[in-house]
């Protein structure tokens, strides 16, 4: 770790791809190196070992693919490894895990998701920051995808729980709708932004009282707006 923080080795060969996971892991604590293709992965890796705790793994990369990356690895270390594909064969995912893999995260995928699942695999190897989130009678918890309020359990659809978990670890902070769309729907969702507006309207009602902390920021998105009384 840098300064107490989870650092991330994101390598995949699509630049669109790495730049915004590594933007979105940045926003929220991680530190994070990339590489683009297998053989940059591994120089990034044996540079930086000391300092990485999970590596972000895609599967088709020029050069040596995840899987060779993840086996010259596993001869040194025991980094959390969560590997990424468009091939979602049940063979590739035991591939996956032949070679030590602790995830296997199919594409597309929501960010909010898949950051549930990399804290999931830092947890177990007692890294990482603490998952859950507070406001109010509020808790979210991302890797357990469990949500209550003042301890009762509030039953959400799993888009609904990935636009809460999106819009909570932005707190206070403007998220545009296309924004939201990219991290809970995927980069290669061909639904329009009334798709959000829609779940919104459902996560409010579920969310009751609560509901109240999503705000519609007029012309751009959603806030969810939540002070602690010291922060007032």
């Amino acid at each position: 770790m840098w300064d107490g923080k989870p650092c991330i080795l994101i390598a995949d060969d699509e630049a669109r791809i790495t730049k915004a996971l590594r933007d979105f892991f940045n926003a929220r604590g991680y530190r994070t190196l990339e590489a683009f293709d297998g053989g940059e992965a591994l120089d990034v890796f044996y540079e930086n070992s000391t300092k990485i705790d999970l590596l972000l793994l895609d599967v088709m990369m020029p050069v040596a693919d995840g899987f060779s990356v993840l086996k010259d690895i596993r001869r040194d270390s025991n980094v959390p490894a969560v590997m990424l594909t468009a091939r979602a064969e049940e063979y590739d995912q035991i591939a996956g895990f032949r070679c030590g893999a602790d995830d296997y995260i199919p594409k597309p995928f929501s960010t909010s998701l898949l950051l549930a699942r990399v804290e999931a695999v830092l947890k177990r190897a007692g890294k990482g920051p603490e998952s859950e989130i507070e406001a109010g009678l509020l808790r979210i918890s991302p890797a357990q995808r469990f949500v209550s309020i003042g301890g009762k359990r509030v039953d959400l659809t799993p888009k609904e729980f990935d636009l809460l978990c999106c819009l909570a670890a932005n707190r206070n902070r403007a998220l545009t709708r296309e924004r939201i769309l990219n991290e809970v729907w995927g980069y290669d969702f061909e639904g329009d932004a009334r798709t959000v507006d829609t779940h919104v309207k459902q996560l409010r009602s579920k969310l009751a009282g609560c509901g109240e902390y999503i705000k519609t920021v007029h012309r751009i998105g959603y806030r969810f707006e939540y002070r602690f009384e010291a922060e007032v």
